[in-house]
């Protein structure tokens, strides 16, 4: 990986609230969601039909990406990702398309960003979704090549086995999850 330094002086934005909750059988200072204990009333959904997912519980899972060349801001930090940004197929709800905006449009991170917002998604959703990620419209000097690069299986897949790429990728996803700027 280069050395290059691409955007000396990100903007820096405020992280949203998060607007999901806890699960509602979580026990405040307990390590474990629901110690074991439950009521008679909980109603737990034994169906097969598959959960809904949406737009916000993408975002969760990406919102705290760290960006590859500012590692210690995430992709929403920088309003790499926001949750607009983040739309399902009316026709296919299992379809998605995640759009991220360089910070620069020579940005030479942006196969990093798109590949640790899909491999986050790859290993955080059911089998069944089919994920496209995009760069903003007009935001990349590359974006055609760049779109085409994250949306190739047979590229992912290599580049997921080069051991140099996949330490960043890690790096990057280490911080998904955690939110650590909310109050």
């Amino acid at each position: 990986m280069s050395s290059e330094v691409f955007n000396p002086n990100p903007i820096i934005f405020a992280p949203t609230k998060s607007k999901k909750t806890a699960h509602a059988y979580a026990k405040p200072n307990s390590l474990w969601l629901d110690d074991g204990e439950r009521t008679e009333d909980e109603d737990f959904d034994q169906s097969d039909e598959p959960e809904d997912i949406d737009q916000e519980e993408i975002f969760e899972l990406i919102r705290s990406i760290s960006d590859p060349e500012h590692r210690s801001m995430t992709l929403e930090q920088l309003a790499v990702v926001s949750a607009p940004q983040i739309t399902f197929d009316p026709k296919h709800p299992d379809r998605l398309t995640v759009e991220f905006t360089p910070t620069v449009p020579h940005c030479g991170m942006s196969t990093f960003i798109g590949l640790s917002i899909r491999v986050r998604l790859l290993r955080s959703l059911p089998q069944r979704f089919k994920v496209d990620i995009r760069v903003k419209p007009g935001s990349h000097q590359s974006e055609h090549a760049l779109n085409k690069q994250l949306n190739d299986k047979e590229r992912v897949a290599a580049a997921l086995e080069n051991p140099a790429l996949l330490e960043v990728l890690e790096q990057c996803l280490s911080s998904a999850g955690d939110h650590p700027h909310e109050h």
